[in-house]
């Protein structure tokens, strides 16, 4: 993936309508998540992205317009573009606005239509690893010659239907996603709306490469063989030994087993962990939009210095911390996605500025 880069980036999440406001909220100490309320008398914290319409299919093409815009790339809509979701327009259905689906590329096509877009279109759906499958799979198609740019556009947006599901599943948090904590009980979602730019010309941040995995030997859970084969054929793909990466951006999102299972993976294949992050606790779990938003997040941190407080014990018995403070150099970062079917994604970025 040599010569591979990103330019234009955009999110619009819980922290903020863009990059900007998100990075100021990170460096005062981030936004709580507000209550959802569910049938049945419970409630749930959720990350929402504060916005005045209230009506989901408007408010939807409002936050993609957006995103497309301050990604750089509304005027260049005959491009490649990768739609990347795990809950598509169900909000919509649950509102009325909308029949059910008839096939899931159906969303994909009203996408396009509330962009405006000219260039061919694409829809990746693999659960949580959605976003990064969609940035290889850009990737591959810039490789092979079929285009020298592309849009990566994940979107996830709210809906009690995803939420109901991961409240029966018992995997949800009550109060707040402690990644790698003391007394972690579960995960916090959240929405949002991110797009990647990506091209053959040279910028601040290359994309070294990545893989792919899918064990379906535990589909809900993390098993440490299969994160540290990920890592380890990650690495190989961008020709980067261990000893280089300078950041880890762990999936961590507050579940027990998942974060211990997924730092004893990395164990086996670094053998001095290098610093690690979770953006989980600052905008939630985003499901199919995780890959994308939390990537455009992090750059977003690192050129701007700040960094995601943490304020609470980590548990000793996973035997590893994540970083408190902006470690002191980042020239390779490992971004980590893994998601439910088994699926395991990552990509190696590089700061050509470093």
């Amino acid at each position: 993936m040599t010569g591979l880069y990103l330019h234009g980036r955009s999110l619009l999440s819980a922290l903020g309508n863009d990059l900007h406001e998100a990075a100021t909220a990170v460096a005062s100490g981030g936004v709580a998540p507000q209550p959802v309320p569910l049938p049945g008398g419970t409630e749930w914290p959720f990350f929402r992205i504060a916005h005045p319409e209230t009506r989901w299919r408007p408010r939807a093409a409002a936050l993609l317009k957006a995103a497309v815009e301050q990604a750089g790339v509304a005027d260049r809509r005959d491009l490649p573009l990768f739609i990347a979701s795990s809950s598509f327009e169900i909000g919509a259905t649950e509102t009325g606005e909308t029949a059910p689906l008839n096939d899931c590329y159906s969303f994909a096509e009203e996408v396009a239509a509330w962009l405006g877009w000219q260039g061919s279109v694409y829809l990746v759906s693999s659960a949580c690893t959605s976003s990064l499958h969609a940035l290889l799979a850009a990737s591959a198609h810039i490789r092979a010659g079929a285009s020298e740019e592309a849009v990566v556009l994940g979107v996830e947006l709210s809906n009690r239907y995803t939420l109901s599901g991961f409240a029966a599943m018992q995997l949800l948090s009550r109060r707040c996603a402690l990644p790698l904590g003391t007394g972690r009980d579960g995960l916090v979602l959240g929405e949002a709306v991110a797009a990647l730019h990506l091209s053959r010309q040279p910028s601040r941040w290359r994309l070294c490469g990545g893989s792919t995995r899918v064990d379906g030997g535990d589909p809900t859970g993390a098993v440490p063989a299969t994160v540290a084969r990920l890592c380890r054929e990650t690495l190989d793909a961008c020709g980067l030994s261990a000893t280089d990466i300078d950041l880890i951006k762990v999936q961590a999102a507050g579940s027990p087993l998942n974060d211990l299972n997924e730092v004893k993976g990395l164990a086996e294949s670094f053998e001095q962990l290098p610093p690690l992050m979770s953006l989980k606790g600052a905008i939630g779990h985003t499901l199919g939009a995780s890959g994308a938003a939390e990537i455009a997040l992090l750059l977003e941190c690192l050129e701007k210095g700040v960094w995601p407080p943490v304020s609470y014990p980590f548990d000793p018995e996973i035997g590893a911390e994540l970083a408190r403070t902006t470690p002191a150099k980042v020239r390779y970062l490992l971004a980590v996605i893994l998601g439910f079917g088994g699926g395991y994604a990552a990509v190696a970025l590089e700061d050509c500025h470093g």
